[in-house]
């Protein structure tokens, strides 16, 4: 599951200040669904596209700040039926498949070659399936809170494993399915969160959108939970996670993520993956890096899920950093494009608590073999359609006020290794 707090709020350390989108716009992608995008950072920047978790999550204001805003050119959309898409919660023509066909749509819409795909939790279920069957179009992935939606990680998190954990959410959980039912509760909340009783819809959307919002930080966050409460956002929250969850993804066999991971097993990969996280364990995270071994696994030892934790944000943002200092170095670049950052962004944000986890760094990345092999090759180097080989400079002293007041702590310089 999760994306449970996709859209939330504040100041979150290690973040980006907060930024403005320069263009908005919106796509019908088929007869029903109408979907909502945005663009931030540099224009003429290295794309990447922000897939937010859930499903049904949708993306917030905070979702846009992982990303130096002079150096990418930042994608964001809220996938059918979440957000500002419409028509809200809708069922529909809503399959894992159909969100891949629009992110490609997303993709030639905006006349873009090659992007970096940025996903957690469900985001990154969307992610690797995208980069399957799309992976000329990947230049790299950061993945977060691995999920393959195998019947083992659901029948985890919502029928036996994570309730042995958290007892006292569990009762909540429970509480709206009859005990008759509760031996496959995950078709007992879908009966009702699709059926005419719209009470009782909304009773199950909160309860079910609790449960995740509790147990996704290694410490409740009852503002997280109190997020649930919201019941827009909670029923198409649950109305989707349900739908795909019983649908089994929509996939054609089950574990097929992890078994087809070979085809993109070339794409420079980081993993970042809280060590209790108990909506999405670790047990998928370990299994997509034995399938791709060159991928950088790092387990973030105090974290649970959540992207905003302190330690996993930190890992994210400094992945992004990271290849950005990557092209910067193989590429340079003329002075970036300016940014259209929200007027409080001339606050500089906290630094980075250093955290006490001990980042555990998992396997050589081929990234550097993949650096040494690029700086010898001679011509531009693909990328978005028109965008000139040369680099965006990211140099921020023209820009100070978009300047972290330090990078997060405790990753090498190695890009992605």
């Amino acid at each position: 599951g999760a994306g449970a707090g996709a859209a939330a709020a504040g100041p979150l350390t290690g973040l980006y200040p907060p930024i403005e989108p320069y263009q908005t716009g919106r796509l019908q992608v088929s007869a029903i669904h109408n979907i909502y995008f945005e663009q931030c950072g540099n224009p003429a920047g290295q794309p990447v596209i922000f897939v937010h978790g859930g499903p049904g999550g949708g993306v917030g204001p905070d979702d846009r700040r992982f990303f130096d805003p002079l150096f990418y050119r930042v994608i964001l959309f809220d996938q059918r039926g979440a957000g500002k898409s419409t028509p809200h919660a809708c069922l529909e023509e809503n399959t894992t498949w159909d969100l891949v066909s629009d992110m490609e749509r997303i993709r030639q819409h905006l006349n873009i070659d090659k992007w970096v795909v940025f996903g957690g939790s469900w985001g990154s279920t969307l992610a690797l399936a995208y980069a399957e069957t799309h992976a000329g179009h990947v230049e790299s992935l950061i993945l977060r809170g691995i999920f393959g939606l195998r019947q083992k990680e659901l029948a985890f998190f919502y029928q036996e494993g994570a309730s042995f954990l958290f007892p006292d959410y569990w009762e909540g959980f429970v509480e709206p399915i009859p005990e008759s039912e509760r031996h496959d509760l995950m078709n007992a909340y879908h009966r009702r969160l699709t059926g005419s009783d719209k009470a009782v819809q909304l009773r199950c959307a909160t309860a079910w959108s609790k449960w995740e919002c509790a147990t996704s930080k290694l410490f409740v966050d009852p503002m997280m939970v109190a997020k649930a409460d919201n019941p827009e956002w909670a029923l198409a929250f649950a109305r989707i996670e349900c739908h795909y969850f019983v649908n089994a993804g929509f996939f054609a066999y089950d574990g097929q993520l992890i078994a087809e991971a070979h085809k993109i097993k070339h794409i420079p990969t980081v993993i970042v993956q809280g060590r209790y996280d108990v909506v999405c364990p670790m047990y998928t995270a370990w299994a997509l890096h034995r399938a791709m071994p060159d991928a950088k696994l790092i387990v973030v030892n105090d974290a649970g899920h959540s992207a905003k934790e302190l330690g996993i944000t930190a890992k994210l943002v400094e992945a992004c950093d990271q290849y950005r200092d990557y092209v910067r170095k193989t590429f340079g670049g003329p002075s970036a494009a300016p940014v259209a950052a929200s007027p409080s962004s001339s606050s500089r944000p906290s630094s980075t608590a250093t955290s006490q986890q001990q980042q555990q760094h998992l396997s050589p990345s081929r990234y550097q073999q993949s650096q040494q092999s690029q700086q010898q090759q001679q011509g531009s180097r693909p990328g978005s359609a028109g965008m000139s080989p040369q680099r965006p400079d990211t140099s921020l002293s023209h820009a100070p006020h978009l300047r972290r007041s330090q990078p997060p702590g405790g990753f090498s310089h190695n890009i992605l290794g």
